[in-house]
């Protein structure tokens, strides 16, 4: 029988958490997993993680029940458990109550933003250009997410941001726009461009306009994101514990 492969999740834990409590222990978890270096469906070995962070099962246990209530972790009778893995219809269905949290908040972020929330979102912009410049890919996702969030944070709606970045996270273990050509990323970011210009001009029509034609581009991208990438699952998965 060949040796246990060892998994990758334990490789990116830091070793600045080792011996530290359970919300430390939580913390990096959700860090390692947001960040794509654990992709969908990567073993999450409970006795390894324990063993890492110099502690018993039990703290362990506890921060991946949270982690599965944020949709992050899956866990099956007699299998353990994994990083979450999306079915087609399960990611695209994310993409949809991302675009209805943020359609929300933008209406309300163009009235309420003042100059430091601008400032922010041209910053955003700006390291977003830099990521593509460059032609890192990772850094686009990562910069993406963050240029969409200068913009809702306005808002002010709390719970609603909440809601909104809960959601994203679901999607975040794919790295959606990792996958996706360069040209199609400069496509989405000509959308961003626009976007920048309708807020800074609290012109709130035009903006809701472009989020909405932008919006219709992500779904398209996503679609040709299959199972066979081994990112998705190929079937629903049964409930989750």
């Amino acid at each position: 029988m060949p040796p246990r492969r060892r998994s990758v999740l334990l490789a990116q834990l830091s070793i600045a958490t080792l011996g530290e409590r359970q919300p430390k222990i939580l913390e990096e978890l959700r860090r390692v997993i947001l960040s794509g270096d654990a992709p969908p469906n990567t073993p999450i070995p409970l006795n390894e993680v324990a063993e890492s962070f110099g502690v018993s099962r039990i703290p362990v246990r506890e921060s991946l029940k949270t982690l599965i209530g944020e949709g992050l972790v899956d866990h099956r009778p007699n299998l353990g458990y994994t990083v979450a893995q999306l079915t087609s219809s399960e990611f695209r269905e994310m993409y949809i109550v991302r675009e209805v949290l943020e359609s929300a908040a933008l209406v309300t972020a163009v009235e309420l933003a003042n100059d430091d929330d601008r400032v922010r979102a041209i910053k955003a912009n700006h390291l977003l250009e830099q990521s593509i410049t460059v032609n890192n890919s990772r850094e686009y996702h990562r910069q993406s997410r963050e240029f969409h969030m200068s913009l809702t944070r306005p808002s002010r709606m709390m719970r609603l941001l909440h809601m909104l970045e809960s959601a994203w996270n679901i999607t975040e273990p794919i790295q959606p726009m990792v996958h996706v050509a360069g040209s199609v990323r400069e496509e989405l970011h000509t959308d961003h461009r626009r976007m920048l210009e309708a807020f800074l001009d609290r012109d709130s029509v035009a903006l809701m306009e472009i989020a909405q034609f932008h919006h219709i581009r992500l779904n398209t991208v996503i679609s040709s994101i299959s199972s066979d990438s081994g990112l998705l699952a190929e079937s629903p998965h049964s409930p989750r514990d």
